[in-house]
């Protein structure tokens, strides 16, 4: 995992109506799958894909709504989605609040050519149904913290 390449990324993202843009310009910090009972509701699939930025990094514009609930770590993750079409735009959890988690496919074909995860976290409640590779490190809940991500 320490040798997985951190792109540079410059793109803007439109949620499903357009009333909302995330614009990423900056270093990737992490990308990753995660398999928590959240996110499989947020993607109603069995993972979602992530890609992890400084919150300086990432602009919004447009109106966007918010959810926050309690993780079973302790930390408030909170959720913002746009108010009229329901596009997950990002997330942000008080465990890390300089960062920003971003849903990949947000971005659609602009991160097929970049988007490499490295870890499956959550794995203890991952699907069986929702296949994925063999090779993929997995972590039951988090993986242990890591400087500079």
């Amino acid at each position: 995992m320490e040798n997985t390449p951190r792109p540079e990324i410059d793109l803007v993202a439109r949620c499903a109506c357009g009333g909302v843009s995330v614009h990423a310009k900056g270093t990737v910090r992490s990308m990753l799958l995660c398999a928590c009972e959240d996110c499989q509701k947020a993607t109603g699939t069995g993972h979602s894909a992530i890609i992890i930025m400084r919150a300086n990094d990432v602009r919004i514009e447009g109106a966007t709504a918010s959810f926050a609930s309690t993780a079973e770590s302790g930390a408030t993750l909170t959720r913002w989605f746009c108010p009229a079409c329901g596009t997950p735009l990002y997330g942000q959890s008080s465990r890390a609040e300089t960062l920003v988690n971003l849903p990949t496919g947000l971005f659609g074909a602009a991160s097929a050519d970049w988007f490499v995860p490295s870890q499956l976290i959550f794995a203890r409640s991952h699907r069986d149904w929702d296949a994925l590779p063999d090779t993929l490190p997995q972590h039951a809940t988090y993986r242990a913290r890591q400087p500079d991500v």
